[in-house]
């Protein structure tokens, strides 16, 4: 059963102490975007930059998908995951730092996160649709459209220190509702890109467990999801179509070929 750090009893934690050892390698956390069944979906990596790893991925409409992270370290981790922007347990603005409600996943664990979080035991599943369809766009969230992010943090070894829980609610970000308008975009170009629905709802339980976040992640995780034209419009994918009279590859090239016989033809007719 999936681990939620609890939202009672940690907003009020401070992760005011360092580590005592170092952090492990960003690559021993992986992210990954699958379909129910299993199938991973199409991803292209792309030059990292701010210690981020970042992609693309090749959304198809309609399609449900997961969050698959696996833990490739030997102690437990706290992941701030958001998608479009929001955070996909309370539903809020996310900025991915620790004061934000979080999944615990074990050490050496793998786990799919499937749907924003309805309850302890149901989640509305994701899927790709078009923008004016989404979650985020129900709030006017425009900020971080088609993106998919996981903040990765460790583990304070050591007991925290309490402070009152006000003030740690006051550090969160405003919701995007009570933020000021985002910069308009034009509603074409916003309905012509993807972006992730609240779907069915559907059984999938977590339990409460403590956990104190270290102040910085160890790793974050970007992945920026379109649909097909645009990586295409993008020259991030190869979709030129094969022109039938100009195959330059073609393995019969300077070959001297002879015409066949027309079909249901035999040779001599």
């Amino acid at each position: 059963m999936t681990r939620l750090r609890s939202g009672i009893v940690l907003l009020g934690l401070w992760a005011g102490i360092a580590a005592a050892h170092s952090p492990p390698p960003a690559s021993a956390v992986s992210v990954e975007i699958v379909g129910p069944d299993g199938r991973v979906f199409r991803e292209l990596p792309v030059d990292s930059r701010d210690d981020a790893w970042r992609s693309y991925l090749q959304a198809e409409k309609g399609a449900r998908y997961q969050v698959r992270v696996r833990n490739g370290t030997g102690d437990r981790i706290g992941l701030v995951i958001a998608v479009d922007g929001r955070n996909i347990i309370d539903g809020r603005k996310s900025e991915l730092i620790r004061t934000e409600p979080m999944y615990v996943l074990d050490a050496w664990g793998t786990q799919d996160y499937a749907g924003w979080r309805a309850s302890l035991d149901a989640i509305n599943e994701f899927y790709f649709t078009d923008w004016h369809d989404s979650y985020a766009q129900a709030f006017g969230d425009h900020s971080a459209k088609g993106v998919i992010a996981v903040a990765v943090y460790r583990e304070v070894p050591s007991a925290p220190v309490y402070r009152p829980r006000a003030e740690e609610e006051l550090s969160r970000p405003a919701d995007a509702a009570a933020a000021p308008a985002a910069k308009s975009e034009s509603r074409a170009r916003r309905d012509a890109a993807p972006g992730t629905g609240y779907g069915a709802r559907r059984e999938d339980r977590v339990f409460e467990v403590e956990f104190t976040a270290q102040a910085q992640p160890v790793s974050r995780h970007f992945i920026k999801y379109e649909w097909r034209e645009t990586l295409c419009r993008k020259r991030l994918i190869d979709c030129a179509e094969p022109n039938r009279f100009w195959e330059d590859d073609s393995p019969d090239s300077g070959r001297l070929g002879f015409a066949p016989p027309p079909p249901r033809r035999a040779p001599g007719d």
